[in-house]
């Protein structure tokens, strides 16, 4: 009888302990929630652009939403095409659209197939090579005719550009590219969260099948997954409202995108492509960035056949385009303006 009491008790206490640590993570949430429904930043960058929007047919047919910003009525003025990266939208190039619409520039960001408001891509396909389809369709869109077309990408929008190099004649529609918290190949093996598992996850078959793993992500912001967020995305210097922002874009990024992009990212070689980006190109990185280390954007700086120059941001993750959008915003200005074509020169008769 002893005993039976003592285990009854025990339960007790234990569903207790349970029930106690149940609330005690329900009030943490609930703080959380407040916190981030109060934050400033946050609901700044959540905020409608404002862009005037369009779409974009593919070559496979897989349609693409875009936006235009700043200058786009003046087709004299030369013009920035942004592409965001895996599980991102084009809003996640807002700060910086913003801090360039005063250039009086042309800025045209879009939605990767599969991402934000684009269709999924025709046939659930969402090889490298149709992300290049992608960036010649948009970049051929927003051309005039006189190729004055800067092209950027981030992670797997700047790997789109050297796809789109690849298979393109980039000089036929623009001036000059950016690259930015890029790598072209090998990306598991120069991973700095897992470590010695990197090697393991190397693999082809085990990079496949992590890179395209289908769980779904928990569809409500918490201090956990923020908290992983911040440590393999962002550097020391990022806010609350940004890692927010950004988890809100990954919590709404079909499973099937992600990990069909996921699969795509786990077999890339885009190194030969390299040689094909024959426009003056800049790369940025940011020395704290986990996913695509600095080693990459080194390596892609010496093998370009027009460098313009390689910029390491300080204290600078994954998301330099969240994390430090004046001076990237700065470095396109100059780039495009350092690349513009001249105008032609006409003679009387």
């Amino acid at each position: 009888m002893h005993d039976s009491t003592t285990k009854r008790l025990g339960r007790r206490a234990a569903l207790a302990t349970v029930a106690a640590a149940g609330v005690a993570a329900a009030a943490v949430e609930r703080r959380h929630l407040r916190s981030l429904a109060q934050d400033h930043e946050y609901a700044r960058l959540s905020a409608p652009l404002g862009g005037r929007p369009f779409r974009v047919s593919s070559a496979d047919g897989t349609s693409l939403h875009a936006e235009a910003f700043g200058a786009d009525s003046d087709l004299t003025r030369p013009a920035l095409v942004f592409a965001h990266g895996w599980t991102e939208q084009l809003s996640f190039w807002g700060p910086v659209i913003q801090h360039l619409e005063p250039s009086g520039l042309r800025l045209i960001a879009y939605d990767l197939r599969g991402h934000g408001r684009s269709a999924p891509g025709v046939d659930g396909d969402y090889a490298l090579e149709r992300f290049g389809e992608d960036v010649e369709a948009i970049v051929s869109a927003a051309d005039p005719g006189d190729g004055r077309v800067t092209v950027v990408g981030h992670s797997l929008g700047a790997m789109a550009i050297a796809a789109w190099a690849e298979h393109h004649q980039p000089g036929e529609h623009a001036q000059a590219a950016a690259l930015v918290n890029t790598g072209l190949g090998d990306l598991l093996a120069s991973h700095l969260l897992f470590g010695e598992l990197a090697k393991i996850l190397n693999h082809p078959w085990a990079g496949r099948a992590f890179m395209g793993a289908r769980l779904p992500v928990p569809p409500f912001s918490s201090p956990l997954q923020q908290a992983v967020i911040r440590y393999a995305a962002f550097g020391p210097d990022a806010t609350p409202g940004q890692v927010a922002f950004y988890e809100r874009m990954l919590m709404d990024c079909p499973v099937d995108v992600r990990a069909a992009c996921g699969v795509a990212l786990s077999d890339m070689d885009l190194w030969h492509a390299v040689a094909n980006l024959t426009i003056p190109t800049l790369v940025v990185t940011g020395d704290r960035d986990r996913l695509t280390p600095p080693a990459h954007a080194r390596r892609i700086a010496e093998e370009l056949p027009q460098p313009v120059g390689l910029i390491e941001l300080r204290d600078t993750g994954h998301m330099s385009p969240l994390e430090r959008p004046a001076e990237l915003g700065e470095a396109l200005e100059r780039l495009t303006r350092d690349t513009a074509p001249a105008p032609p020169i006409f003679s009387g008769l």
